[in-house]
Protein backbone atom coordinates (compact mmCIF):
# COMPACT_ATOMS: atom_id res chain seq x y z
CA UNK A 1 0.00 0.00 0.00
CA UNK A 2 2.93 2.21 -1.16
CA UNK A 3 0.05 4.85 -1.67
CA UNK A 4 -0.92 4.98 1.55
CA UNK A 5 -0.10 8.11 3.89
CA UNK A 6 2.24 7.59 6.74
CA UNK A 7 -0.19 7.98 9.47
CA UNK A 8 -2.83 5.29 8.55
CA UNK A 9 0.04 3.05 7.56
CA UNK A 10 0.81 3.20 11.15
CA UNK A 11 -2.46 3.34 12.30
CA UNK A 12 -3.08 0.18 10.33
CA UNK A 13 -0.05 -2.06 11.28
CA UNK A 14 -0.91 -0.69 15.36
CA UNK A 15 -4.31 -2.23 14.54
CA UNK A 16 -2.73 -4.87 12.62
CA UNK A 17 -0.72 -5.80 15.56
CA UNK A 18 -3.74 -5.61 17.99
CA UNK A 19 -5.77 -8.15 15.61
CA UNK A 20 -3.40 -10.46 15.32
CA UNK A 21 -3.01 -11.07 19.38
CA UNK A 22 -6.82 -11.29 18.94
CA UNK A 23 -6.59 -13.88 16.39
CA UNK A 24 -3.92 -15.69 18.54
CA UNK A 25 -5.94 -16.02 21.41
CA UNK A 26 -9.24 -16.99 19.44
CA UNK A 27 -7.66 -19.13 16.55
CA UNK A 28 -9.77 -21.34 14.87
CA UNK A 29 -13.36 -19.51 15.86
CA UNK A 30 -15.49 -20.50 13.17
CA UNK A 31 -18.15 -17.91 11.92
CA UNK A 32 -15.55 -15.03 12.99
CA UNK A 33 -13.30 -12.88 11.34
CA UNK A 34 -11.67 -9.80 11.87
CA UNK A 35 -12.09 -6.69 9.67
CA UNK A 36 -9.77 -3.54 10.63
CA UNK A 37 -10.78 0.04 8.85
CA UNK A 38 -8.78 2.74 9.28
CA UNK A 39 -9.64 6.24 8.01
CA UNK A 40 -7.47 8.94 7.15
CA UNK A 41 -8.54 11.76 5.31
CA UNK A 42 -10.26 10.63 1.88
CA UNK A 43 -8.94 7.36 2.28
CA UNK A 44 -9.88 4.27 4.01
CA UNK A 45 -7.50 1.07 4.40
CA UNK A 46 -9.66 -2.08 5.18
CA UNK A 47 -7.82 -5.50 6.27
CA UNK A 48 -9.75 -8.89 6.57
CA UNK A 49 -8.58 -11.83 8.33
CA UNK A 50 -11.26 -14.63 7.95
CA UNK A 51 -11.42 -18.78 8.71
CA UNK A 52 -10.79 -20.95 5.75
CA UNK A 53 -14.42 -22.61 6.87
CA UNK A 54 -16.30 -19.06 6.86
CA UNK A 55 -15.42 -18.29 3.35
CA UNK A 56 -15.61 -21.79 1.14
CA UNK A 57 -16.92 -23.94 3.92
CA UNK A 58 -13.19 -25.63 4.91
CA UNK A 59 -10.19 -25.04 6.66
CA UNK A 60 -8.26 -28.08 5.14
CA UNK A 61 -5.60 -27.58 1.91
CA UNK A 62 -7.53 -27.59 -1.03
CA UNK A 63 -6.80 -30.47 -2.70
CA UNK A 64 -9.28 -31.41 -5.38
CA UNK A 65 -10.19 -29.36 -8.34
CA UNK A 66 -13.45 -28.35 -6.80
CA UNK A 67 -11.82 -27.02 -3.74
CA UNK A 68 -9.47 -25.02 -6.25
CA UNK A 69 -12.13 -23.68 -7.86
CA UNK A 70 -14.46 -22.91 -4.51
CA UNK A 71 -10.74 -21.14 -3.46
CA UNK A 72 -10.25 -18.95 -6.36
CA UNK A 73 -13.70 -18.12 -6.56
CA UNK A 74 -13.95 -17.02 -3.36
CA UNK A 75 -10.63 -14.95 -3.68
CA UNK A 76 -12.10 -13.61 -6.92
CA UNK A 77 -15.28 -12.36 -4.52
CA UNK A 78 -12.91 -10.62 -1.78
CA UNK A 79 -11.35 -8.63 -4.36
CA UNK A 80 -14.21 -6.50 -4.96
CA UNK A 81 -14.48 -4.93 -1.65
CA UNK A 82 -17.27 -2.48 -2.52
CA UNK A 83 -19.62 -5.54 -3.08
CA UNK A 84 -18.98 -7.07 0.68
CA UNK A 85 -18.86 -3.73 2.33
CA UNK A 86 -21.60 -1.31 1.38
CA UNK A 87 -20.59 2.24 2.29
CA UNK A 88 -23.39 4.54 0.97
CA UNK A 89 -23.51 6.15 -2.81
CA UNK A 90 -23.36 9.44 -1.52
CA UNK A 91 -19.65 9.01 0.11
CA UNK A 92 -18.58 8.48 -4.02
CA UNK A 93 -15.88 6.05 -3.03
CA UNK A 94 -13.42 3.66 -5.48
CA UNK A 95 -11.52 1.24 -4.78
CA UNK A 96 -7.33 2.00 -5.35
CA UNK A 97 -6.31 -0.76 -4.34
CA UNK A 98 -7.71 -4.16 -3.71
CA UNK A 99 -5.58 -7.87 -2.77
CA UNK A 100 -6.60 -10.96 -1.66
CA UNK A 101 -5.40 -14.65 -0.70
CA UNK A 102 -5.71 -17.70 0.84
CA UNK A 103 -2.70 -18.27 3.75
CA UNK A 104 -2.16 -21.63 5.73
CA UNK A 105 -1.07 -21.26 9.31
CA UNK A 106 1.44 -23.95 8.40
CA UNK A 107 2.93 -20.97 6.20
CA UNK A 108 2.97 -18.63 9.55
CA UNK A 109 3.99 -21.12 11.85
CA UNK A 110 7.17 -21.65 8.95
CA UNK A 111 8.16 -18.24 9.16
CA UNK A 112 7.52 -17.67 12.67
CA UNK A 113 9.50 -20.84 13.54
CA UNK A 114 12.19 -19.66 11.50
CA UNK A 115 12.15 -16.27 13.09
CA UNK A 116 12.55 -18.09 16.50
CA UNK A 117 14.17 -21.15 16.48
CA UNK A 118 16.16 -20.67 19.43
CA UNK A 119 12.89 -20.41 21.35
CA UNK A 120 10.81 -23.32 20.51
CA UNK A 121 9.74 -25.64 22.65
CA UNK A 122 8.76 -29.23 22.44
CA UNK A 123 4.84 -28.17 23.20
CA UNK A 124 5.38 -25.71 20.45
CA UNK A 125 6.30 -27.95 18.15
CA UNK A 126 3.38 -29.92 18.94
CA UNK A 127 0.92 -27.12 18.76
CA UNK A 128 2.61 -26.27 15.37
CA UNK A 129 1.32 -30.14 14.11
CA UNK A 130 -2.10 -29.72 15.82
CA UNK A 131 -2.59 -26.34 13.63
CA UNK A 132 -1.36 -27.34 10.47
CA UNK A 133 -3.22 -27.50 7.99
CA UNK A 134 -6.00 -24.95 9.02
CA UNK A 135 -6.57 -22.00 6.33
CA UNK A 136 -7.50 -18.10 6.75
CA UNK A 137 -8.39 -15.70 3.44
CA UNK A 138 -6.84 -12.38 4.14
CA UNK A 139 -7.81 -9.11 1.80
CA UNK A 140 -6.24 -5.96 2.39
CA UNK A 141 -8.03 -3.15 0.53
CA UNK A 142 -7.54 0.94 -0.02
CA UNK A 143 -10.55 3.20 -1.00
CA UNK A 144 -10.72 6.77 -1.63
CA UNK A 145 -13.94 8.61 -1.06
CA UNK A 146 -14.56 12.05 -2.70
CA UNK A 147 -17.20 12.57 -0.09
CA UNK A 148 -15.65 10.57 3.10
CA UNK A 149 -18.18 12.82 5.46
CA UNK A 150 -20.83 10.90 4.02
CA UNK A 151 -19.72 7.36 4.98
CA UNK A 152 -22.31 7.31 7.64
CA UNK A 153 -22.06 3.14 7.55
CA UNK A 154 -21.33 0.37 5.95
CA UNK A 155 -23.48 -2.62 5.17
CA UNK A 156 -21.84 -5.76 5.24
CA UNK A 157 -23.50 -8.31 2.00
CA UNK A 158 -20.29 -10.03 3.23
CA UNK A 159 -22.51 -12.31 5.22
CA UNK A 160 -24.26 -12.67 2.21
CA UNK A 161 -21.65 -13.59 0.15
CA UNK A 162 -20.44 -16.14 2.57
CA UNK A 163 -23.01 -18.15 4.45
CA UNK A 164 -20.98 -19.73 6.60
CA UNK A 165 -19.62 -16.35 8.26
CA UNK A 166 -21.42 -15.23 11.26
CA UNK A 167 -19.66 -12.09 12.80
CA UNK A 168 -17.10 -9.98 12.25
CA UNK A 169 -15.08 -8.07 15.20
CA UNK A 170 -14.26 -4.89 13.71
CA UNK A 171 -11.69 -2.09 14.57
CA UNK A 172 -12.34 1.25 13.47
CA UNK A 173 -9.38 3.77 13.71
CA UNK A 174 -10.06 7.58 12.98
CA UNK A 175 -8.94 11.13 14.05
CA UNK A 176 -11.37 10.48 16.70
CA UNK A 177 -9.74 7.52 17.71
CA UNK A 178 -10.81 3.70 17.83
CA UNK A 179 -13.49 2.00 18.47
CA UNK A 180 -14.22 -1.87 18.26
CA UNK A 181 -17.38 -3.44 17.66
CA UNK A 182 -18.93 -7.16 16.36
CA UNK A 183 -21.15 -7.44 13.61
CA UNK A 184 -23.15 -10.15 13.24
CA UNK A 185 -25.21 -11.86 10.21
CA UNK A 186 -28.54 -10.99 11.90
CA UNK A 187 -27.79 -6.87 12.03
CA UNK A 188 -25.22 -6.55 9.19
CA UNK A 189 -24.96 -2.78 9.48
CA UNK A 190 -22.22 -0.61 11.31
CA UNK A 191 -23.45 2.95 12.06
CA UNK A 192 -19.71 4.97 11.24
CA UNK A 193 -21.61 8.57 12.60
CA UNK A 194 -19.43 10.27 15.01
CA UNK A 195 -16.33 8.33 14.08
CA UNK A 196 -14.76 11.45 12.10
Amino acid sequence: MKTLPLVAIVVVTATSAFAEEARQVDAHEHGVGQLDIAFDGNQIAIELHAPGSDIVGFEYAAESSDDRAAVDAAVAKLAVPLDLFVLPAAAECSVVQASAELESEEEHADEDHAENDEEHTEADHAKHEEESGHTEFHAEYLLTCAQPDAASEITFTYFETFPNAVELEVQVVSDAGANAFEVERNNPKLDLRGMF
